[in-house]
């Protein structure tokens, strides 16, 4: 029999347990959704415990999901439980400082709610961690472990329409909460290369960066990212979260976040770029698929998909954008001097 991996929750808001609550099934949010409903639907993985400073959000998890014990502090729980898997699903100010603590006391595997944190100091601290005790980590950025963007991927990386030039993310809204997700797949498509500079317009105030430490979460308007393996990628606003990778014979591109695909390759009469049928996949929840490859790469000692350098590497993206407008829009160099520019007060 299979080993069973007992789970321990951080946060019972919305990503924590009731998320899907407000999103309706449909061909772009497979359920389950939130980390709760994820590790109940995936055989592998148990919930012992959840905890939540607010005590009347961790009794309606617990209750809602059979979550026997819960907990106002997560250092209790994660002392007392011994869990093999913790699900950070709290606001992004303490990210680190949990799964630091998680990681020194002896957890196998984190699975982070998006944003990383808050800061590239942050960052560097859970890559420490992360790297001295040999956790797994994935960050919940859901795209990157969805079907449909794995085969978008899977094209690309055959050749099949060429060589690949440029990817095009057409979203924007909040650095943290909202384009960490154009950044990571920016990365994700640009086959998770390095990053040689950042460039972009941010929606913040000059004044704001005073005390290298943002009032909000700033929105960024626009963002141009180098990749060190020649791709180029950008982000320019949209009405839904979309994204189109460019090569030399054909682009494929996703639709209405998620809910389509569409393939275009050379071909025909006039050698023109035309469409063509978008390979068949199995729709499948995003969720399960992030928790499932924590539990493989912690049986087989492989990297997770979603790992802490990739999450360090899009967080830079997106803090190094917002460091950008505060240089009036100068090149930003990768990796980024100012590594204590913090976003948002949290």
């Amino acid at each position: 029999m299979a080993n069973q991996y007992r789970v321990c929750i951080v946060g019972c808001g919305r990503m924590g347990g009731t998320i899907d609550e407000e999103v309706s099934r449909g061909p772009n949010k497979p359920l389950p959704y939130s980390h709760a409903a994820g590790y109940t639907a995936y055989e592998r993985t148990t919930i012992v415990a959840a905890s939540d400073v607010v005590e009347e959000k961790a009794k309606y998890v617990c209750s809602k999901w059979d979550i026997p014990k819960q907990y106002a502090d997560y250092r209790e729980m994660i002392e007392k439980e011994k869990p093999d898997i913790v699900s950070v699903a709290t606001r992004p100010g303490n990210h680190a400082e949990i799964t630091i603590f998680a990681a020194e006391h002896g957890v196998k595997g984190v699975y982070c709610d998006k944003p990383l944190c808050a800061s590239m100091e942050e960052a560097d601290a859970m890559v420490d961690a992360c790297e001295r005790y040999g956790m797994k980590f994935n960050l919940g950025t859901q795209r990157r472990y969805t079907p449909g963007y794995l085969k978008m991927r899977e094209i690309v990386e055959s050749g099949e329409i060429g060589e690949l030039h440029s990817v095009i993310a057409y979203s924007g809204g909040s650095a943290l909460w909202g384009y960490t997700h154009a950044a990571d797949m920016l990365l994700f498509f640009a086959s998770d290369s390095e990053v040689e500079y950042v460039q972009g317009n941010v929606a913040v105030e000059d004044a704001d960066f005073d005390d290298n430490r943002t009032d909000a979460d700033p929105s960024i308007v626009m963002g141009y990212v180098r990749f060190k393996n020649g791709v180029h990628g950008v982000s320019i606003p949209g009405s839904a979260y979309e994204f189109e990778v460019d090569c030399s014979d054909g682009t494929v591109r996703s639709l209405n976040n998620g809910a389509g695909f569409q393939l275009r390759k050379r071909g025909g009469e006039y050698n023109h770029i035309v469409d063509v049928a978008f390979p068949p996949f199995v729709r499948e929840s995003g969720t399960v698929g992030c928790i499932k490859d924590i539990v493989e790469a912690i049986e087989t000692g492989r990297e997770t998909t979603g790992n802490i350098h990739l999450a360090r590497i899009s967080t830079e993206i997106t803090i190094g954008i917002v460091d950008s407008q505060r240089q009036k829009g100068a090149r930003v160099e990768m990796p980024m001097e100012n590594r204590s520019l913090y976003l948002g007060r949290w």
